[in-house]
């Protein structure tokens, strides 16, 4: 018993302390939020794959409990099916790309449209119909501005505000500069740009493939334990000091420090969006 305390309160300062580090992190403060809804219409709202995977871990965890007595597998189960998918996936960094390719392969139409004589406006709405998926509802909502008399300079501000990316705050600025002075070699001048965006596309998919190694490694390393644990479930005493109420705490505490390493993990290999020099949060950044 001597023995348990002090590995419960180990346990329980190292939980204290990622509780303390996910904690302190700044969260914009949105004014405009609405007021918080109540349980059932925010579980109405989740997605159908989060209720299968929320009923595939209830049952492995009721299984778990029924091979174990482990009470608290019930809970860890649903909580563990939602949450080990998102901490070990890569995120939303592969659809960033595809959208910058889109991005580039746009701006490169563009540049030739524009080859042709035609007007930036009138290349604009031409290039609809060759735009990619990713990026066809921004492009579809700048040539229905344009269509509704909208200002260019303002239509292409409200094209970056939508794409929300640094390099489609370049290239919006791009466009905006050239639907100001109106010069002759706007073309040649995307040509580059979708040069540089594909440059910038090649960096990023370096980096991410750097970033998929940990998590890899933690994918596998994941796999492995759980597999170990489940092996040893069977032989049941390994297994049997868990099954007390002590037991029970510790194992939670044990699975809540791997889980915070795993958070941990996933926000350094996330890492930061470059800064937009367009749009109102850029604007409200400036002045302060």
């Amino acid at each position: 018993m001597t023995s348990l305390l002090p590995a419960l309160g180990g346990a329980l300062l190292v939980a204290g302390v990622i509780g303390v580090v996910v904690g302190a992190r700044r969260v914009p403060v949105d004014d405009a939020a609405p007021r918080r809804r109540p349980l059932a219409a925010k579980l109405a709202t989740v997605d159908r794959q989060t209720k299968i995977l929320a009923a595939v871990g209830l049952v492995g965890g009721i299984v778990v409990y029924a091979i174990t007595g482990w009470i608290v597998a019930v809970v860890l189960g649903p909580v563990a099916g939602v949450g080990l998918p998102v901490l070990l996936s890569a995120g939303n960094s592969g659809q960033t790309i595809r959208r910058l390719e889109a991005l580039e392969e746009w701006t490169r139409s563009l540049a030739g449209v524009l080859t042709v004589g035609v007007g930036l406006e009138e290349a604009i709405r031409m290039s609809l119909r060759s735009a990619p998926e990713e990026i066809r509802p921004e492009v579809t909502n700048l040539v229905a501005r344009l269509r509704a008399r909208w200002g260019t300079v303002a239509a292409l501000r409200a094209f970056g505000d939508e794409l929300d990316d640094a390099t489609g705050d370049v290239v919006a600025a791009t466009l905006i500069l050239g639907a100001s002075r109106r010069g002759a070699g706007l073309a040649s001048v995307l040509e580059s740009l979708a040069q540089s965006v594909a440059d910038d596309v090649r960096a990023r998919r370096e980096i991410e493939a750097e970033r998929a190694k940990p998590r890899a490694t933690a994918r596998w390393v994941t796999i492995i334990t759980a597999g170990v644990l489940l092996v040893l479930a069977f032989t049941g005493d390994y297994i049997a000091p868990y099954s007390s109420a002590l037991g029970q705490v510790l194992i939670t505490a044990y699975l809540a420090a791997y889980v915070g390493l795993l958070v941990m993990m996933r926000q350094m290999s996330k890492g930061a969006p470059l800064p937009r020099f367009m749009g109102e949060r850029a604007r409200e950044g400036a002045r302060s």
